[in-house]
């Protein structure tokens, strides 16, 4: 008797909605949460040539916390293209900025296979809501407090 790993095939995949309500959840620990369940890491079938992730809201990510002295310390460093092009930012001037959910965006994208096709489709299954509100009710999401893991340790804004 021969014994084989059953691959999971695109079509056998059930994708389930998750909300994750991210008040005061630590932006590391949140996104490694999200990069597995994206991935499908979570699911015994788990294939990892195979989008068997499921679909994540995030709502109140704007009420994430950092760890430490990290909401002054940690720099995020982009290039303009141009000569002496390198700008930078702290993570409490984009927290308190325009688009804070790009923060725990940006986490998640980090944590994902790198210049992959598969990581570029599993992000668009990543909605992130600064609100408590989603338009995504039809679909009947799972909610998931996942702030009271993990919560010692933590500053506010």
């Amino acid at each position: 008797m021969m014994k084989t790993t059953a691959s999971l095939k695109p079509a056998d995949v059930e994708k389930k909605w998750i909300v994750i309500d991210a008040e005061n959840a630590v932006v590391g620990r949140l996104a490694s949460f999200i990069a597995m369940r994206l991935r499908g890491k979570h699911r015994p079938d788990y294939t990892p040539h195979v989008d068997c992730g499921d679909y994540v809201v995030v709502v109140n990510a704007n009420k994430v916390k950092f760890t430490g002295k990290k909401l002054q310390d940690k720099t995020y460093y982009w290039h303009t293209g141009y000569p002496g092009g390198i700008k930078e930012r702290t993570a409490d001037k984009i927290l308190g900025g325009k688009y804070p959910e790009r923060i725990l965006e940006k986490a998640v994208e980090r944590m994902l296979p790198k210049e992959s096709p598969l990581a570029r489709k599993q992000m668009t299954h990543l909605r992130i809501y600064n609100a408590g509100e989603h338009p995504h009710e039809a679909q009947n999401p799972e909610t998931i407090a996942f702030a009271s893991l993990n919560a010692k340790n933590v500053r506010s804004l």
